[in-house]
């Protein structure tokens, strides 16, 4: 009986243990959590998002250099936290130099996740490409692939081609969910 009751002390104890090391601590005063910023693509899944825990920044016809401000701003009050997820480009050809300029203010403690466009405009695929050379110098960079997901799934998007319908909002944030 008295070695039962030590197994499963000792059971409990590794359970607690195990629990707390796969939650993700807040580094450096850096708050747990995901953050979304975007553009009226990410405004139209807004709610499936929220939904699945994200907070949710979304403005149309967001530009890809109104994401380092915000950045900056939300990191120096301690309200950025640990995930970052960039979903702008659709609006407007990016800046290498500002997707350079975005990891810097986020700091290096954070994670910084940049999802890919899909947009039937000419600056889509060098966008694309900013933003995969981007991931490719920073350690702290990961792309998102919704182009790759989303580019074959006509039914998901309103008649402009990137605007999402309810399917598409569900796909939008199901990716971003399991990746972030």
């Amino acid at each position: 009986m008295r070695t039962s009751r030590a197994l499963h002390v000792v059971l409990g104890t590794l359970v607690a243990a195990s629990v707390a090391l796969s939650a993700t601590p807040a580094l450096a005063g850096i708050p747990a959590g995901r953050y979304a910023i975007g553009d009226s693509v990410m405004l139209g899944a807004r709610d499936d998002l929220i939904a699945r825990g994200f907070r949710v920044n979304a403005q149309v016809s967001r530009q890809f250099r109104d994401v380092v401000p915000l950045v900056r701003e939300l990191a120096a009050g301690g309200h950025l936290p640990v995930n970052v997820i960039v979903h702008l480009g659709t609006n407007g050809l990016i800046d290498g130099a500002d997707c350079d300029r975005l990891v810097h203010v986020a700091g290096r403690d954070r994670h910084v996740w940049l999802v890919t466009v899909k947009v039937p405009r000419p600056y889509r695929d060098p966008n694309n490409s900013r933003l995969r050379a981007c991931a490719h110098r920073h350690d702290n960079v990961s792309v998102i692939d919704w182009y790759g997901l989303s580019r074959y799934h006509t039914g998901w998007f309103y008649r402009d081609g990137y605007h999402l319908r309810p399917v598409g909002r569900h796909a939008y944030a199901a990716l971003l969910d399991r990746s972030v």
